[in-house]
C-alpha cells in the first residue's frame, strides 16, 4: 500500500511582483538604517578621537573629522590633517634639530643661538588608534537602537 504524504491538497497564488515590492521597500529602509548607524558611528569614533587627542593650542583636537568614504558600502574615515599627528599618535625617536634657514637656532628664553638642538623625543599619546578600536562597540549599540526603536 502506497503511504500518502498528504491527506488533502490547496493550491495558492503569490503576487511575486508585490512581494518583491515589499521586500525592496523592506531591504531600502533596513539600508537606511545601516547607513544611519554607520554615520553615527563614524561621529561617536570622531568625538572619542578628540577627547583623547592631547591638547596644547586645540588646533590638533580641532581638525579631527569624520568623513564619508565612497565606493561600495557605506564606510566613514576618521583623519586629521595637521602634519604632527603622526608624532603625537607614535610618539617620536631621539633625534638632532637642525636649522633649516640660517646658521643657528633662536627662540624667546634661550641664552644665546646654537647651531643644534639634541632633541630627546617624545612618547606616543595614541588618539585615533584607541577612538577606531571601538568602532565595533558603536556600531553595534547603534544596530541595537534601530532593533530596540532608538
Amino acid at each position: 500500500m502506497a503511504r500518502r504524504y498528504f491527506d488533502t491538497s490547496a493550491s495558492a497564488r503569490i503576487d511575486s511582483r508585490a512581494y518583491e515590492r515589499g521586500l525592496r521597500r523592506y531591504l531600502g529602509r533596513m539600508s537606511d538604517d545601516v547607513r544611519k548607524a554607520v554615520e553615527r558611528t563614524g561621529t561617536d569614533v570622531q568625538n572619542q578621537a578628540r577627547r583623547l587627542a592631547p591638547v596644547d593650542t586645540g588646533r590638533l583636537r580641532s581638525s579631527i573629522v569624520a568623513r564619508r568614504t565612497t565606493g561600495r558600502g557605506v564606510g566613514y574615515e576618521v583623519g586629521t590633517n595637521v602634519n604632527y599627528a603622526r608624532d603625537v599618535e607614535f610618539g617620536t625617536a631621539p633625534h638632532v634639530i637642525t636649522p633649516k634657514n640660517g646658521k643657528a637656532l633662536y627662540w624667546p628664553g634661550a641664552a644665546h643661538p646654537v647651531a643644534k638642538v639634541n632633541h630627546p623625543g617624545t612618547r606616543a599619546q595614541p588618539f585615533l588608534r584607541p577612538a577606531i578600536e571601538m568602532t565595533d562597540f558603536f556600531f553595534r549599540f547603534h544596530m541595537a537602537g534601530i532593533r530596540g526603536g532608538r
